[in-house]
Formats: C-alpha cells, structure tokens, sequence
C-alpha cells in the first residue's frame, strides 16, 4: 500500500509505510537519461549525477556530503539509467530529516565548480576505459548497438571518451534546467513513517523549487534496416556472446509475459539455458538471459562466456533453446516459474530501498503504480498457450542480433548461424 500526494509546484510525493523496519530509504526520480540526449550530448546525464555529489555551498566538498551520511550509518548514492536518473538515500529512521537535507541539497544547490568538472570528467573516461576493459560489458554495449543502431539508446549511458571530453559547464547548466523540474520528479519514501509527515518537510524543502520551463522529450525509436552481427576480436581467454531480439515495449499489455517466458529460459540456476548450456553440455560457466522494457521499445538478451573453439556450438545451442520456447510449455515449469517471478519479487520487497524503487520506477515512467498483489494476479493468470503465441511473436530469425567479444576473426560467418 502507498498513499501520493501532488505539491503545488507539480512535485510527486509517494510514501510506503513499512512498521517493521528500522530503515528508512529516500529515493528522488528524476524522468531523464542518456535516451533524452543529442550526440553531442552523450554521457551528460551520467556526468550530472556524479558532479551532484562533489559539493553544494552548504557542503563545500564530496567528503562533506558523504559524511554527513555515513556518520550516522546511512548509505549515499546516485545511478543513471536509460530513461531516468535517480539519487536515494537509506539511514535508520531517526535521520530521515538529515537525508532529506542532503538530497535536497545535491539537487539545488550543487556548485558545478570548474575544477571538480575536470577532476570527475577524468574520473568517468577511466570509467568508459573500465567498461571497455571488461568482456561482458562491451558485449552488452555492442549488442545494444545492432539493436538500436544511430539511436540514443544504442549509446553507452557514460557517453564515449569524445563527448564527455567536449561537455562544459554551460551545457551542464542548461541540460539541468531543462530536465531537473518539479513536475519531472517523483520523491518516494518508504519506513515506518507517516505520510503528511512527510509531506510537509518535503513541502517546506521543496515547495519553492518552480518549474521554469516545458521539458525536452525523447527520441522516438522507429525499426530500420541494421546489421545483424558485430565482432570485436580481442585477445581474452574466452568469446562473450549477447544475442538478442526485440521485444516489448514498458507498457504493453504482454510485458509480463515474456518476463515470465525469460524466467524459463535463463533466470536463474533451473532455466532451460542453465541447465542445457552449462550442466548438461558444459560449455558455459556464465549464462543467463534478460529482458530490457523502454518506454516504446524493449530487448530479450543471452548472454554466454565460452571457450572460444566452442563458439558455434553454444549459438545453436543457445538458438535450439529459444526455438524449444515455441513449443508448448510443460504446467510443472510453468507453475515453476511464476513462483519464482513471484517469490523474488516479495522477497524484494522486504528492503525498504526496493520498495522506494519500486514506487518511483513506475511513477516516473509510467505515472501509475501496480500493486504487488496487482502484479502477482497478472502472473497467476498467464497461460501456457500465451507464453507460446509470444514466443512464435517473438522468436523470428530475421530478428536475431548477435554480438562477440573475442579471440575470433572479424570476418568469421557466424551471421549463417542466426537461422531458427
């Protein structure tokens, strides 16, 4: 249960009250990420979140900030995504007034001083050199690549070594002005707390924060014509592999369905490809698949680590997988799985932070909340004859993208094997 309430100024407040806890997480949602960037700007929502921890004038430097917090045990952070940006906080709950503080401090009152931009804009090339360094990484940034090709969110969210080098403080500065507005935010709070409570100190923090101008939107993503493999040939131990299709969009009435085709396929020790690719055939010792749900596009992904002499044999292992799932689905894994979507999900929801996150994901996205019980009747009613009729949907040769990392020959015909 959750209870909301609009402030004037168009600001979300979205509280949970959870009485068994001592914690208590404070989560912001802002409804901007690298998809609402131009080229030019790439990486600029990333490099935002990192500069709003590097000083206010009310706390000078990085350490004052993070120490207002971990001087009393609490936990500080901020994450960039696709779509949104978030920054949160989880203390014990008699501090809940000094996490507001801070947070509301980072937001407004961060000063972008021009030595901190360059120290952090160093800071995040060695991040972007970090992540190209790392196999699973780069596969993952590849196969978003053929998946949306000469789109945002084909992009790196860190942006590339070029434009994070490029970005100044005055860009900074108008991208935060038109992106970081009241009526695009969504404050959740989620503990043993009591909801006009804690209206009213966001209310008194935030209620003259105004909205100076109309948000820039996104970059709708339309379907062309792309190339359907990348090879990266790299001296490693092992060949990474992703290999996709599209999927479903955030709100499509299926989205909970292919979660659940996802589950039987590769979530967790007993999915098909689990059991098929490392425990019966032994040619994995990483494997799993998942599901990405943008606001008008979607992805199903595998992802392997595999010797590289093995390469061809796990692709049509993992493709003779995913035509299994056209298949009609046994009621055993069926039951299976949606007692597992469910149980992680509850189990989720014992931490205050999921629960903030959970309400603030949906809200800023969406702008409206499911329950768990609302979610855990749509998986309950899921059929074994809808999970097929989504996979024959889904599952077309001409969809598959695939991507490796490697020791293995750019020019190696391994598009040949993208065949159902």
């Amino acid at each position: 249960m959750y209870q909301k309430t609009t402030l004037d100024n168009g600001l979300r407040v979205i509280t949970a009250n959870m009485p068994h806890t001592q914690a208590v997480s404070l989560s912001f949602f802002i409804g901007v990420g690298s998809r609402y960037e131009t080229e030019a700007q790439a990486g600029i929502s990333h490099f935002i979140e990192h500069l709003l921890f590097k000083g206010t004038a009310k706390r000078p430097t990085a350490r004052e900030i993070s120490e207002a917090i971990e001087r009393v045990g609490g936990i500080l952070n901020g994450g960039t995504d696709k779509e949104l940006t978030v920054y949160w906080c989880k203390v014990a709950q008699p501090h809940l007034s000094l996490a507001l503080d801070v947070l509301v401090d980072v937001l407004l009152h961060s000063k972008f001083d021009p030595q901190d931009i360059e120290r952090e804009r160093q800071v995040i090339i060695e991040e972007i050199n970090m992540s190209k360094d790392s196999p699973p990484q780069q596969v993952a940034m590849l196969i978003d690549e053929l998946l949306w090709p000469n789109h945002p969110l084909g992009r790196d969210i860190a942006g590339s070594k070029q434009s994070v080098a490029g970005m100044t403080r005055d860009m900074m500065l108008e991208y935060l002005a038109a992106q970081y507005l009241p009526n695009n935010t969504v404050v959740t709070i989620a503990g043993n707390i009591q909801h006009q409570e804690v209206v009213t100190a966001i209310n008194q923090a935030l209620g003259n924060w105004t909205n100076q101008r109309t948000r820039s939107e996104y970059t709708a993503y339309k379907e062309q014509a792309a190339q359907r493999l990348h090879v990266e040939t790299r001296d490693t131990e092992q060949a990474h592999l992703c290999l996709a299709l599209p999927g479903l969009p955030l709100l499509h009435p299926k989205r909970f369905t292919l979660d659940l085709l996802n589950v039987i396929l590769g979530e967790g020790m007993s999915s098909r490809l689990f059991t098929e690719i490392r425990d019966r055939l032994g040619l994995a010792y990483s494997i799993h698949s998942y599901i990405e749900h943008y606001l008008d596009s979607g992805s199903v992904t595998i992802y392997a680590g595999v010797e590289t002499k093995n390469l061809s044999t796990a692709i049509k292992a993992i493709l003779e997988q995913l035509s299994q799932l056209k298949e009609t689905v046994p009621e055993s894994e069926l039951s299976k799985a949606k007692e597992l979507s469910k149980g992680r999900l509850l189990l989720r929801m014992e931490d205050s932070r999921n629960v903030a996150g959970w309400m603030g994901g949906q809200e800023i996205l969406t702008g409206r909340i499911l329950s768990l019980d609302q979610v855990v009747s749509i998986i309950d009613a899921i059929t074994a004859e809808e999970l097929k009729q989504l996979a024959r949907e889904l599952i077309v040769a001409s969809q598959l993208r695939l991507a490796v990392v490697g020791p293995v020959a750019s020019d190696e015909p391994l598009d040949e094997l993208l065949k159902l």
